[in-house]
């Protein structure tokens, strides 16, 4: 098989003599540092990828993937504008909801988010069904004034399912003793658990017509929540139906709602990434001390190529290879390994908890007390990239230096 004379030559040089077995260990080491690299840089890249998804699907276990509300605060045309929403051949979902700001007293007080829902159509925008823990969300029925509460503010008020207690709607009203907060007593039906502490803590369901009697809402709801077919399509479906419906209405989408967090957990992202990429960096840039060692060793043999009619296009391809050999095995040697420990973190992680005694991520401190893993081929594919071009830039000067070699200076003293 035909090899042009650059990739014979560049790939015979891998191969060590007996005389640069040190230069062969300095490639090796090279390799092995760009195929840890790649790895590292995967692995993690995967783990931050896994730690969004799951804080996504969490906060979307509660919150929808849109929400449209009348400016005015209380929506009247929502059962039309609900019904408009739902032809949009993206939304796959669409339910009426009231929110307000209150005071709950239990044996203890706190203040917390009110939710009214229809627990019917509840499930077509939130995974708050799956994330119930004690009761079932149908146990909130109109006119029984019942309450769900999250597990953390359920302990903060000191109660449990069958206790009742007070909320004060934002409200007043007008009696003949005076100006007085609009007060209900509502009986615990269930607890639920979505693993974020916002939520956890701070929010409570009730149903829909409850909360409309609660909090005076003569229209009967606030809002729509939408779920769209994809959640990262959210805003453009939501502006759609903005400009659609008839009124004015003000829309938010589920980034927007979270947007400091994750833009957060995307800088961080970034800042990993630039920090890992230098381990490939510094390994890459060690290709530059083997093909100087490498060019000086070969002195001789440079020479007699040029006396032989090689150009100096040849030799400095010869070393181009040389070095991008090192780069690309030890890049595919990373690439195996970051993919096979990537996926199979959620597998040896555990593993070594059990091996050493240890539990990495307490349940007790930690909502997410495992290591999620969401390995991506885009990232993969860019990371794999980024290290084959360390690899041919590092090879550039090494190699022009032997493209630079004159032929009677080297073989003068031979």
């Amino acid at each position: 098989m035909y090899r042009p004379l650059q990739f014979y030559i560049g790939l015979r040089y891998t191969r060590a003599k007996r005389r640069n077995h040190f230069i062969s260990f300095i490639s090796l080491i090279s390799m092995l540092g760009i195929a840890l690299g790649v790895t590292v840089l995967i692995t993690v890249i995967s783990v931050m990828n896994g730690f969004e998804k799951e804080l996504r699907e969490r906060i979307l276990g509660m919150l929808s993937h849109a929400t449209i509300t009348s400016i005015e605060g209380n929506m009247t045309q929502w059962r039309q504008a609900m019904a408009d929403a739902g032809e949009h051949p993206s939304v796959v979902g669409a339910a009426p909801f009231i929110e307000r700001e209150t005071l709950i007293k239990g044996y203890r007080i706190s203040g917390a988010l009110v939710r009214g829902i229809d627990p019917a159509l509840e499930s077509d925008v939130s995974e708050v069904a799956s994330n119930v823990i004690v009761g079932e969300l149908s146990d909130l029925k109109a006119g029984d004034f019942g309450i769900m509460l999250g597990v953390h503010l359920a302990t903060a008020l000191g109660v449990e399912p069958g206790d009742q207690l007070t909320v004060f709607a934002p409200q007043l009203r007008a009696t003949p003793a005076g100006v007085l907060p609009q007060v209900k007593r509502f009986t615990v039906v269930g607890l639920f658990e979505v693993g974020m502490h916002e939520f956890d803590r701070g929010t409570a369901l009730v149903h829909l017509d409850d909360a409309a009697r609660l909090f005076r809402v003569s229209s009967g709801a606030s809002g729509i929540r939408l779920k769209v077919e994809n959640m990262f399509r959210a805003w453009e479906v939501a502006r759609d139906l903005q400009s659609e419906l008839s009124g004015i209405y003000y829309v938010r989408d589920w980034t927007q709602q979270h947007a400091n967090l994750f833009r957060a957990v995307q800088m961080e992202k970034t800042v990993m990434f630039v920090i890992l990429s230098l381990i490939v960096a510094v390994a890459a840039f060690n290709i530059i001390s083997t093909l100087v060692m490498v060019v000086t060793d070969k002195q001789a043999d440079i020479a007699i190529l040029r006396t032989l009619g090689a150009t100096p296009g040849t030799i400095m391809g010869v070393f181009v290879v040389l070095g991008s050999f090192i780069g690309v095995f030890g890049t595919v040697l990373g690439l195996v390994g970051g993919v096979a420990l990537a996926t199979n973190v959620e597998t040896i992680v555990p593993a070594l908890e059990e091996l050493f005694r240890v539990q990495f991520m307490s349940s007790d401190i930690y909502y997410i007390s495992d290591l999620p893993s969401d390995m991506q081929t885009r990232d993969v594919v860019k990371i794999g990239l980024l290290s084959l071009l360390l690899t041919v830039l590092s090879t550039i000067y090494p190699a022009w230096r032997a493209s630079r070699t004159q032929p009677a200076e080297a073989l003068r003293y031979e």
